[in-house]
């Protein structure tokens, strides 16, 4: 993450703070791709907030089954129309992705975005799209509730996300989808 926040015009910035840590996850492993970006969404990203740095303009490209593509892109959608005024429009149209992208890989969510716990996504969910939030009074889990919560904006049955089935707590989360031997 030193290496990011070097590259930032802001390194005080919380914005600028969270990128960094959501792209130096990726960056880690060599899965920038991952981040689920668009070209010119990368670098407008990197450009209101890692300009200063030596940083790829490209990224790889990634394909994602037309199933996956689709719970990327209505998620995407859902956590847009959520998304506040506060917030610089650009970067939560790139949370979004980076979310809706972390929501196809097989952990809790804050593993899967490179957080520290549920309470660095509560706070990143609150300061982007805050009244999506308030919606979750039963306080699950993040990705099983984002999935949810598209699912019902779909007029559909809520269910797991992509990444769900091979999390280590997709039992607890979904104790009736359990297959009995």
């Amino acid at each position: 993450m030193a290496y990011w926040l070097n590259a930032a015009a802001n390194p005080a910035s919380p914005d600028t703070q969270l990128f960094a840590k959501l792209i130096a996850e990726r960056d880690a492993r060599d899965e920038l791709a991952l981040l689920g970006l668009k070209q010119t969404e990368w670098r407008a990203l990197l450009a209101r907030h890692f300009a200063r740095g030596a940083i790829p303009a490209a990224l790889p490209f990634v394909v994602t089954s037309s199933e996956h593509a689709e719970f990327v892109r209505t998620l995407h959608a859902l956590l847009l129309t959520h998304a506040s005024a506060t917030v610089h429009g650009d970067d939560a149209q790139c949370l979004a992705a980076i979310i809706a992208h972390a929501c196809l890989r097989p952990d809790h969510l804050w593993r899967d975005l490179g957080l520290a716990g549920r309470d660095e996504v509560t706070w990143m969910l609150t300061r982007y799209f805050p009244t999506l939030v308030a919606l979750n009074t039963a306080n699950l889990r993040w990705k099983k509730f984002l999935a949810e919560q598209r699912a019902l904006s779909l007029g559909l049955e809520p269910g797991p996300a992509p990444g769900c089935p091979g999390c280590e707590d997709y039992a607890h989360c979904y104790p009736a989808l359990q297959r009995v031997p």
